[in-house]
């Protein structure tokens, strides 16, 4: 039968099923914690004599050697009489304790502290190590001068395994974890500088600065008036490397850093992984904010350019459709390139040998998503294609790739907003399924202009709190833009006054700028404007940048100045809307001149064109304004 001891609290055994042994008196406690002390080492009878009586009896030798007797029966209630003992042995002058090296709790939590093992390892043994403490160590001998020195041993023992479990979890990046204990900590054990520095740097990495800073100088402060020493070096030097915000306190920074090293020193330059490996940085940074987009876009081409010059269609197809980062907004940021890359895709797909099925939906969806807005026919029939390669496929990852594509086109005609919250319903349930964050993100975003469109803003609320959730924890900022405008939006579609509308849709354009979206924010404010002063019947003002608006609001704008007869020429030359998000807005615009002129061709195009969306808001299908019920506008055109 294996027997366990317990020292982290009042000394105890513990029987091979986890029972507890009844170790007899005071006495017979005292001996056995005197020999795990020990550690295996004879102790001489006569010093256990001399450590359990300040004044020893006539027979103390005797009465110890009762205790001892006591003890291995209860401890070994199985061994044969007569036979010798293999725990408690009689060696020499004295007694030996020899329980297996995990026999004592003590010694357990010994090695879980001093072992050098990887942070989550680590994290795991000291919380089963400091779980197994029920009190201070040998808690009944505290006063006995034969413990002083093992208990004040195990004390200093558990700090430090305090301070490490902290380190683990900054290591792990699970700063806002380690907070609460060290705070506890230096509270209890004010004189400890290490736990001190550990604790501004878990509050310093949970992104509270002030707080870090103030810890410093509290320590400071105990250390020079109680102790009358100064704060050692590591101390201070924290505190410089804080109020400089030094990049190495970042443990993200930190193993960034080692990582790219390492991975420059084993990689060849010329290695064909790295093309791979720079598209995956790439589609990092494209969700990362303005900056990281631009750079993504920047470096999107030249990667592509250099994989077909290498002359592997096969790698040249991973490198291009490794890219797959969502995409909400229907308009390109930059028409040249996605051009190009089309160009490339399309390139790629013709020379690929058969059987290469996931790269070439990936291709498929990558020329479906850069043709946004242009409606060609090939466009839509590579996102089907796209779709049903990678549903035979059954990848998660792939269908939700192939299903942003269909979503760009998905805009014959006005009318389609029920269509995309399909899409974006299944995109939603697809990521909770298969843990594809960036996608249900997406799919979120959809599902909002869709309900925006079709007037169900309780729905769209829902969908705005949700994607706010999602963004702040896999840390999307872009995503803030889309759902800022969206309140806007819904200000403005609630009846609000002119004045607070106005105001809400200039806040979100200011929340826009370097976002790094040009085919986002390019006249974007002055549109959302025009369509206010449209929805409340006011007369259009004057805007020096339309950008891509401009053909549809000059005519509004001629009819403002009280220049009818140069409206109707300019209404003339106004192009059907592109087929995007923004479609049945700028046919409402249309409508509107083509009414106050009274160009009945072009009021009877509109009509058409704008009779499936009957039941939603004009311009609600991008989720960033609105001119208010389509049906109003169909009702003034018919009559």
């Amino acid at each position: 039968m294996d027997v366990l001891f317990g020292v982290l609290g009042p000394v105890t055994a513990w029987d091979g099923s986890g029972n507890t042994i009844a170790l007899k008196g005071p006495r017979h406690r005292a001996v056995l914690a005197r020999l795990i002390i020990a550690r295996g080492r004879v102790v001489p009878v006569s010093l256990l004599v001399d450590d359990l009586w300040m004044d020893p009896p006539s027979d103390g030798v005797g009465a110890v050697r009762t205790f001892v007797a006591a003890l291995r029966r209860v401890l070994e209630p199985d061994r044969p009489p007569r036979t010798p003992s293999h725990l408690l042995v009689i060696e020499g002058p004295g007694y030996a304790l020899r329980p297996g090296p995990d026999g004592v709790d003590a010694w357990r939590f010994e090695q879980a502290v001093t072992a050098a093992r990887p942070p989550l390892d680590l994290l795991d043994d000291l919380d089963e190590a400091l779980n197994r403490w029920r009190g201070p160590a040998y808690a009944e001998f505290a006063d006995e001068p034969w413990a002083h020195a093992e208990r004040s041993r195990l004390a200093e023992l558990r700090l430090r395994a305090i301070e490490r479990r902290a380190e683990a979890r900054l290591e792990l990046g699970l700063a806002a974890d380690a907070v609460p204990d060290l705070d506890a900590h230096v509270a209890e054990h004010p004189w400890r500088e290490d736990a001190w520095r550990l604790l501004a740097l878990a509050l310093y990495r949970t992104g509270r600065q002030g707080d870090a800073l103030a810890v410093l100088r509290r320590a400071r402060g105990l250390l020079v008036e109680q102790l009358g020493v100064d704060p050692g070096p590591e101390l201070r030097r924290l505190e410089e490397d804080i109020l400089r915000q030094a990049d190495h306190l970042d443990a993200t920074s930190r193993l960034w850093t080692q990582a790219a090293e390492a991975y420059d020193r084993t990689v060849a330059t010329g290695a064909r992984s790295r093309l791979e490996s720079t598209i995956g940085i790439l589609r990092n940074l494209a969700v990362t904010g303005g900056g990281g987009l631009e750079a993504a876009r920047e470096q999107r081409m030249p990667a592509i350019t250099a994989a077909e010059e290498l002359g592997d269609p096969e790698l040249t197809a991973r490198v291009i459709g490794a890219y797959d980062v969502p995409a909400i907004w229907t308009r390109s940021d930059d028409p040249r390139q996605a051009t190009q890359v089309v160009a490339a895709a399309e390139r790629t797909l013709a020379a690929l040998p058969a059987g290469h099925e996931a790269v070439r939906a990936r291709l498929l969806s990558t020329i479906a998503l850069e043709s946004r807005g242009t409606g060609t026919k090939r466009a839509r029939e590579a996102a089907r294609e796209a779709e049903q390669i990678a549903r035979n496929l059954d990848d998660p990852a792939l269908l939700a790739f192939a299903l942003n594509g269909v979503f760009m086109q998905t805009f014959d005609r006005a009318g389609l907003a029920p269509r995309r919250d399909e899409i974006g319903a299944e995109l939603v349930d697809l990521s909770v399924r298969h843990d594809l964050a960036s996608y249900e993100v997406l799919g979120r975003l959809i599902r909002l202009q869709a309900s925006s469109a079709l007037a169900d803003f309780a729905a769209a609320d829902e969908h705005a709190a949700a994607v706010d959730r999602l963004a702040e924890r896999h840390e999307r900022p872009l995503v803030g833009v889309f759902t800022t405008w969206y309140r806007a939006l819904r200000l403005a579609a609630s009846g609000a006054g002119m004045p607070e509308a106005e105001a809400a849709y200039r806040d979100a354009a200011a929340r826009m700028q370097g976002s790094g979206m040009p085919g986002l924010e390019d006249g974007l404010l002055p549109l959302a404007l025009l369509s206010l002063r449209v929805q409340h019947r006011q007369p259009a003002q004057p805007q020096a940048e339309w950008g891509p608006y401009e053909p549809w609001a000059r005519p509004l704008v001629l009819l403002a100045r009280d220049r009818p007869r140069e409206a109707a020429g300019a209404l003339r030359d106004v192009p059907e809307p592109p087929h995007d998000l923004l479609f049945e807005a700028l046919w409402c615009l249309t409508a509107g001149a083509a009414l106050a002129v009274d160009d009945r061709d072009t009021m009877q195009r509109a009509h058409d064109a704008l009779a499936p969306a009957a039941g939603e808001l004009a311009g609600a299908a991008s989720g960033l304004l609105t001119l208010g019920p389509i049906s109003r506008y169909l009702h003034d055109l018919a009559t």
